[in-house]
């Protein structure tokens, strides 16, 4: 129908070309982006699994990267343990020097110096050695957890590289005190006698800074031998754990001496610098203990009545010894020997369980980054445009914009020719 009020041509075609302008618009969106969703009206349901794979995808990259600064710390810390190789083997070196009979006590105090340096720079470097404020040679306690994924962690155990840890300390002056022998001539007979009532012995050390923890040796009724006064003095000594900073406090406290005419004597030493000892023998039968303190080196008693264990000629003796790893005789050389073998096999042990932990980790870090790959393309697929299909309906769209142009100008000419009737 020709009429001149509404142009239904003109308008049907100015629809279209709309239509076409929108698709348009849409192609140049997703072929200038490279993301076929835009919007979450492009594709809701794709846009949430798509989201939800980047956070996945991030969290793999990023696992990655933890275990490459994972790596990054255990290479800091083996590097340091190489040096403190090189100081141990330069100590086994020296107490095997030590030991032979051609050296003087002079020469030997010599060497002992240059072997307390080595322990000592081994002692600075196990503290010292740190990536990002972070210690792991200083504590056979705790461990460092790698988060490699949403929830999957490596732990990394801290190893000990101290003097202590290693078992070379050196040059502590503990203090001692030491049973002169009873009866006994040989470690099987009767060191010790209680008679009446059960007993407590309680040890405890304590210097100008610190006061080590004391033990209590309960001793009942029977007769003991010093190996068995020994074995129950250590089982306590070896019973006090750790300290809250992670120091293993536990250590024998009790040995037995050999003396020269075949006689032995118990002997109980601090773990740590002392400079001071107290021994109290305590009885349920009484209320007079017998409290052993040293002063000026001797020692004083309570009267010995109700159960107190210690004949009068049995009082302990006390001083200030040398105690820890020398190589000052040869006696002492020998025992270093022993001590800085074990050490180094300690330290290799703890060298190569990171050896260890670094070769998983790295083989970590091509597996996450197999998964981050895999899961890029799986969110490619969802997310991406397919160029070439986009292209061509750019291209279709194009045509049809151009087309509705052109017929728009088309039907905008038709009530032209209703005019023609109206001449």
């Amino acid at each position: 129908m020709l009429a001149i009020k509404n142009n239904i041509m003109a308008e049907n075609a100015a629809r279209h070309l709309g239509l076409a302008f929108d698709s348009l618009a849409k192609s140049v969106e997703r072929l200038s982006s490279g993301l076929r969703i835009n919007t979450a009206k492009d594709d809701a349901a794709g846009l949430a699994v798509r989201e939800l794979m980047r956070a996945d995808i991030a969290v793999l990259q990023q696992g990655a990267r933890n275990a490459l600064d994972g790596i990054s710390m255990l290479q800091t810390m083996e590097g340091a343990m190489s040096v403190i190789d090189g100081n141990l083997i330069r100590m086994k070196e020296l107490a095997q020097q030590a030991q032979t009979g051609t050296y003087s006590s002079a020469q030997r105090t010599i060497m002992d110096g240059e072997f307390s340096e080595m322990a000592d720079e081994i002692e600075r470097i196990s503290g010292a050695i740190t990536f990002n404020s972070i210690t792991m040679l200083d504590s056979s306690t705790g461990s460092v957890s790698i988060h490699v994924g949403t929830t999957t962690t490596i732990d990394i155990d801290k190893v000990d590289m101290t003097k202590s840890g290693l078992g070379i300390n050196t040059g502590v002056e503990v203090y001692e005190a030491t049973f002169a022998p009873e009866l006994a001539a040989t470690s099987t007979g009767t060191f010790v006698t209680i008679s009446d009532d059960t007993i407590t012995l309680t040890i405890q050390f304590d210097n100008d800074s610190a006061t080590e923890d004391a033990i209590s040796v309960d001793l009942a009724v029977g007769n003991y031998t010093i190996d068995q006064v020994k074995a129950a003095i250590n089982a306590q000594s070896q019973a006090l754990g750790y300290a809250p900073d992670g120091t293993d406090k536990s250590y024998d406290m009790a040995t037995v001496v050999t003396n020269t005419d075949g006689t032995y004597s118990l002997k109980v030493s601090s773990r740590d610098e002392a400079d001071g000892v107290s021994i109290q023998v305590a009885s349920a039968l009484t209320t007079d203990t017998g409290d052993w303190i040293p002063a000026a080196g001797t020692a004083t008693t309570n009267a010995d009545d109700a159960g107190v264990p210690i004949a009068a000629d049995n009082y302990p003796t006390f001083g200030q010894a040398e105690g820890g790893v020398n190589i000052k005789t040869v006696t002492a050389a020998a025992a270093a020997l022993v001590s800085v073998t074990n050490a180094i096999e300690a330290k290799d042990t703890a060298r190569a369980s990171f050896g260890y932990k670094m070769t998983r980790l790295e083989s970590t870090v091509e597996v996450l980054g197999i998964q981050a790959e895999n899961l890029i393309a799986s969110e490619s697929r969802i997310s991406d445009v397919d160029v070439a299909t986009e292209m061509a309906l750019l291209t279709r769209t194009q045509v049809l914009a151009q087309a509705g142009i052109a017929m728009l100008a088309q039907a905008n000419a038709m009530p032209q020719m209703a005019l023609t009737l109206l001449r």
